[in-house]
Protein backbone atom coordinates (compact mmCIF):
# COMPACT_ATOMS: atom_id res chain seq x y z
CA UNK A 1 0.00 0.00 0.00
CA UNK A 2 1.33 3.44 -0.96
CA UNK A 3 0.53 6.33 1.37
CA UNK A 4 1.28 10.03 1.14
CA UNK A 5 2.90 11.83 4.07
CA UNK A 6 3.25 15.51 4.84
CA UNK A 7 6.72 16.83 3.92
CA UNK A 8 6.68 19.00 7.06
CA UNK A 9 5.52 16.25 9.43
CA UNK A 10 6.33 12.85 7.90
CA UNK A 11 5.56 9.37 9.16
CA UNK A 12 7.48 8.46 12.36
CA UNK A 13 10.01 5.76 11.54
CA UNK A 14 13.32 4.31 12.77
CA UNK A 15 16.04 6.88 12.13
CA UNK A 16 19.77 6.99 11.82
CA UNK A 17 20.45 10.66 12.39
CA UNK A 18 17.70 12.22 10.34
CA UNK A 19 17.56 9.41 7.77
CA UNK A 20 14.60 7.02 8.08
CA UNK A 21 14.91 3.30 7.41
CA UNK A 22 12.72 0.19 7.64
CA UNK A 23 12.99 -2.92 9.81
CA UNK A 24 11.50 -6.20 8.64
CA UNK A 25 11.44 -9.74 9.95
CA UNK A 26 11.56 -12.44 7.32
CA UNK A 27 12.27 -16.14 7.14
CA UNK A 28 14.53 -16.69 4.12
CA UNK A 29 15.56 -20.20 3.07
CA UNK A 30 14.40 -21.33 6.51
CA UNK A 31 16.54 -18.77 8.35
CA UNK A 32 14.84 -16.15 10.59
CA UNK A 33 16.30 -12.74 9.77
CA UNK A 34 15.92 -9.11 10.71
CA UNK A 35 16.47 -6.74 7.81
CA UNK A 36 17.29 -3.05 8.12
CA UNK A 37 16.80 -1.47 4.74
CA UNK A 38 16.35 1.92 3.12
CA UNK A 39 12.79 3.16 2.87
CA UNK A 40 10.61 2.16 -0.05
CA UNK A 41 11.73 3.70 -3.32
CA UNK A 42 15.43 3.89 -2.42
CA UNK A 43 17.68 1.62 -4.49
CA UNK A 44 19.37 -1.27 -2.67
CA UNK A 45 23.02 -0.86 -3.70
CA UNK A 46 24.66 -3.52 -1.49
CA UNK A 47 23.89 -6.29 0.99
CA UNK A 48 25.58 -6.69 4.37
CA UNK A 49 25.15 -9.95 6.28
CA UNK A 50 25.86 -9.54 10.01
CA UNK A 51 26.54 -12.68 12.07
CA UNK A 52 26.31 -12.57 15.86
CA UNK A 53 28.32 -14.49 18.45
CA UNK A 54 27.66 -17.64 20.47
CA UNK A 55 24.71 -17.69 22.88
CA UNK A 56 23.43 -14.47 21.30
CA UNK A 57 20.69 -13.74 18.76
CA UNK A 58 19.95 -11.50 15.81
CA UNK A 59 18.17 -8.89 17.96
CA UNK A 60 21.46 -8.01 19.66
CA UNK A 61 22.86 -6.58 16.41
CA UNK A 62 19.80 -4.53 15.54
CA UNK A 63 20.80 -0.90 15.06
CA UNK A 64 24.55 -1.50 15.25
CA UNK A 65 25.14 -1.10 11.51
CA UNK A 66 21.96 0.77 10.59
CA UNK A 67 24.04 3.75 9.40
CA UNK A 68 24.61 1.73 6.22
CA UNK A 69 20.95 2.05 5.26
CA UNK A 70 21.57 5.72 4.49
CA UNK A 71 24.02 4.58 1.79
CA UNK A 72 21.49 2.25 0.17
CA UNK A 73 22.67 -0.89 1.97
CA UNK A 74 20.33 -3.60 3.24
CA UNK A 75 21.66 -4.95 6.55
CA UNK A 76 20.60 -8.57 7.06
CA UNK A 77 20.95 -10.11 10.53
CA UNK A 78 20.23 -13.86 10.64
CA UNK A 79 19.83 -16.03 13.68
CA UNK A 80 22.82 -18.35 13.50
CA UNK A 81 21.93 -22.04 13.48
CA UNK A 82 20.93 -23.33 16.96
CA UNK A 83 20.52 -19.74 18.22
CA UNK A 84 17.67 -17.30 18.77
CA UNK A 85 14.47 -18.68 17.30
CA UNK A 86 16.33 -21.85 16.34
CA UNK A 87 17.50 -23.13 19.72
CA UNK A 88 15.11 -26.07 19.57
CA UNK A 89 17.20 -27.51 16.72
CA UNK A 90 20.16 -28.12 19.04
CA UNK A 91 21.26 -31.78 19.18
CA UNK A 92 21.34 -33.13 22.75
CA UNK A 93 24.80 -34.71 22.63
CA UNK A 94 27.03 -31.64 22.13
CA UNK A 95 29.37 -30.12 24.68
CA UNK A 96 29.73 -26.32 24.81
CA UNK A 97 32.48 -26.06 22.21
CA UNK A 98 30.79 -28.55 19.91
CA UNK A 99 27.60 -26.49 20.18
CA UNK A 100 29.52 -23.45 18.91
CA UNK A 101 31.12 -25.29 16.03
CA UNK A 102 27.97 -27.16 15.00
CA UNK A 103 26.30 -23.76 14.79
CA UNK A 104 29.15 -22.46 12.63
CA UNK A 105 29.10 -25.52 10.38
CA UNK A 106 25.34 -25.33 9.81
CA UNK A 107 25.35 -21.55 9.36
CA UNK A 108 28.05 -21.78 6.69
CA UNK A 109 26.22 -24.64 4.94
CA UNK A 110 22.95 -22.70 4.71
CA UNK A 111 24.52 -19.39 3.63
CA UNK A 112 24.37 -19.99 -0.16
CA UNK A 113 20.61 -20.59 -0.04
CA UNK A 114 20.16 -17.54 2.20
CA UNK A 115 22.11 -15.38 -0.26
CA UNK A 116 20.06 -16.78 -3.14
CA UNK A 117 16.88 -15.85 -1.26
CA UNK A 118 18.16 -12.33 -0.64
CA UNK A 119 18.93 -11.90 -4.32
CA UNK A 120 15.40 -13.06 -5.14
CA UNK A 121 13.93 -10.72 -2.52
CA UNK A 122 15.70 -7.59 -3.71
CA UNK A 123 15.77 -8.45 -7.39
CA UNK A 124 18.63 -7.89 -9.82
CA UNK A 125 20.68 -4.72 -9.68
CA UNK A 126 19.93 -2.74 -12.85
CA UNK A 127 23.61 -2.44 -13.81
CA UNK A 128 25.78 -4.96 -11.94
CA UNK A 129 25.88 -7.54 -9.16
CA UNK A 130 25.40 -5.93 -5.77
CA UNK A 131 28.39 -6.07 -3.43
CA UNK A 132 27.92 -8.62 -0.65
CA UNK A 133 29.65 -7.80 2.62
CA UNK A 134 30.00 -10.05 5.67
CA UNK A 135 30.49 -8.82 9.23
CA UNK A 136 30.95 -11.39 11.98
CA UNK A 137 31.83 -10.99 15.63
CA UNK A 138 33.26 -13.74 17.86
CA UNK A 139 31.57 -16.95 16.63
CA UNK A 140 30.23 -14.89 13.75
CA UNK A 141 33.85 -14.19 12.87
CA UNK A 142 34.37 -17.92 12.40
CA UNK A 143 31.44 -17.89 9.97
CA UNK A 144 32.75 -14.81 8.15
CA UNK A 145 36.23 -16.25 7.68
CA UNK A 146 34.85 -19.56 6.41
CA UNK A 147 32.52 -17.87 3.94
CA UNK A 148 35.57 -16.10 2.52
CA UNK A 149 36.77 -19.56 1.50
CA UNK A 150 33.48 -21.07 0.35
CA UNK A 151 31.23 -18.31 -1.04
CA UNK A 152 32.62 -16.49 -4.06
CA UNK A 153 29.86 -13.87 -4.03
CA UNK A 154 31.37 -12.33 -0.89
CA UNK A 155 33.27 -9.15 -1.77
CA UNK A 156 34.36 -7.71 1.61
CA UNK A 157 34.68 -9.19 5.12
CA UNK A 158 35.08 -7.76 8.63
CA UNK A 159 36.02 -10.39 11.24
CA UNK A 160 35.81 -8.95 14.75
CA UNK A 161 36.87 -10.16 18.22
CA UNK A 162 37.55 -13.60 16.77
CA UNK A 163 40.33 -16.02 15.88
CA UNK A 164 41.69 -18.08 13.03
CA UNK A 165 43.66 -20.45 15.25
CA UNK A 166 40.80 -22.88 15.91
CA UNK A 167 42.62 -25.08 18.44
CA UNK A 168 39.67 -27.00 19.86
CA UNK A 169 40.66 -30.01 22.01
CA UNK A 170 37.13 -30.35 23.38
CA UNK A 171 35.61 -30.85 19.92
CA UNK A 172 35.39 -34.57 19.22
CA UNK A 173 32.48 -34.95 16.79
CA UNK A 174 34.00 -36.28 13.52
CA UNK A 175 32.08 -33.92 11.24
CA UNK A 176 33.23 -30.95 13.34
CA UNK A 177 36.88 -32.09 13.38
CA UNK A 178 36.64 -32.39 9.61
CA UNK A 179 35.20 -28.86 9.34
CA UNK A 180 37.94 -27.39 11.53
CA UNK A 181 40.71 -29.12 9.61
CA UNK A 182 39.26 -28.13 6.23
CA UNK A 183 38.82 -24.41 6.94
CA UNK A 184 41.19 -23.38 9.77
CA UNK A 185 42.44 -19.91 8.66
CA UNK A 186 45.78 -20.37 10.37
CA UNK A 187 46.63 -23.10 7.86
CA UNK A 188 44.16 -22.34 5.04
CA UNK A 189 44.29 -18.55 4.65
CA UNK A 190 45.41 -19.04 1.04
CA UNK A 191 42.11 -20.80 0.20
CA UNK A 192 40.27 -17.49 0.41
CA UNK A 193 40.43 -15.05 -2.51
CA UNK A 194 42.25 -11.82 -1.73
CA UNK A 195 39.24 -9.62 -1.09
CA UNK A 196 39.28 -6.69 1.34
CA UNK A 197 39.48 -8.10 4.88
CA UNK A 198 39.38 -6.27 8.20
CA UNK A 199 40.64 -8.19 11.22
CA UNK A 200 39.83 -6.23 14.39
CA UNK A 201 40.33 -7.18 18.04
CA UNK A 202 40.14 -5.72 21.51
CA UNK A 203 43.48 -5.37 23.23
CA UNK A 204 41.94 -6.40 26.58
CA UNK A 205 39.94 -9.37 25.21
CA UNK A 206 40.22 -12.27 27.72
CA UNK A 207 38.47 -14.69 25.37
CA UNK A 208 40.85 -14.13 22.44
CA UNK A 209 44.09 -12.63 23.83
CA UNK A 210 46.02 -10.84 21.09
CA UNK A 211 49.20 -12.90 21.39
CA UNK A 212 47.37 -16.22 21.15
CA UNK A 213 44.77 -15.31 18.54
CA UNK A 214 44.91 -11.96 16.73
CA UNK A 215 48.65 -11.97 16.08
CA UNK A 216 48.95 -15.49 14.60
CA UNK A 217 45.72 -15.05 12.62
CA UNK A 218 46.88 -11.73 11.20
CA UNK A 219 50.29 -13.23 10.36
CA UNK A 220 48.63 -16.05 8.39
CA UNK A 221 46.53 -13.62 6.37
CA UNK A 222 49.48 -11.27 5.93
CA UNK A 223 51.50 -14.07 4.34
CA UNK A 224 48.58 -15.18 2.13
CA UNK A 225 47.82 -11.67 0.91
CA UNK A 226 51.48 -10.91 0.28
CA UNK A 227 51.79 -14.12 -1.73
CA UNK A 228 48.82 -13.00 -3.83
CA UNK A 229 50.28 -9.51 -4.32
CA UNK A 230 47.32 -8.01 -2.45
CA UNK A 231 48.81 -6.86 0.86
CA UNK A 232 46.98 -3.54 0.52
CA UNK A 233 43.61 -5.31 0.86
CA UNK A 234 44.33 -6.60 4.37
CA UNK A 235 43.37 -4.23 7.18
CA UNK A 236 44.32 -4.87 10.81
CA UNK A 237 43.17 -2.94 13.87
CA UNK A 238 43.30 -3.36 17.64
CA UNK A 239 41.48 -1.23 20.20
CA UNK A 240 42.98 -0.25 23.54
CA UNK A 241 40.95 -1.14 26.61
CA UNK A 242 38.34 -3.10 24.64
CA UNK A 243 37.49 -6.58 25.92
CA UNK A 244 35.29 -9.19 24.22
CA UNK A 245 32.72 -6.92 22.61
CA UNK A 246 32.24 -4.72 19.55
CA UNK A 247 33.05 -1.24 20.83
CA UNK A 248 31.76 2.00 19.36
CA UNK A 249 35.18 2.79 17.90
CA UNK A 250 35.44 -0.70 16.43
CA UNK A 251 31.96 -0.41 14.91
CA UNK A 252 32.83 2.97 13.40
CA UNK A 253 36.04 1.48 11.97
CA UNK A 254 33.96 -1.29 10.38
CA UNK A 255 31.59 1.25 8.84
CA UNK A 256 34.50 3.19 7.34
CA UNK A 257 35.99 -0.05 6.01
CA UNK A 258 32.74 -1.16 4.41
CA UNK A 259 32.06 2.22 2.82
CA UNK A 260 35.61 2.50 1.44
CA UNK A 261 35.31 3.44 -2.25
CA UNK A 262 31.59 2.53 -2.14
CA UNK A 263 30.23 6.06 -2.46
CA UNK A 264 32.39 6.53 -5.57
CA UNK A 265 30.87 3.50 -7.31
Amino acid sequence: MTREFSPTDPHAAPLHGQTPYQIERRVLAGVPCLIERPVEGVEIRALCLVYHGAWAAKEGKLGVYSALTGRGVAVVIPDAALHGERQADTPPDLNAREYVWESVRRTVAEAPALIDALEDLFGPHPEKRRPLWIVGSSMGGYVAQTLMQTERRVSRVAALITSGVWAEPEVGQPQLREFLDAHRPLTHATKAPSIPLLLASGEADPTFPLAAHHHPTAAAYRAAYAQAGAAHLLHEATFAGVAHYTSVSMRDHVLDFLKENFDKA
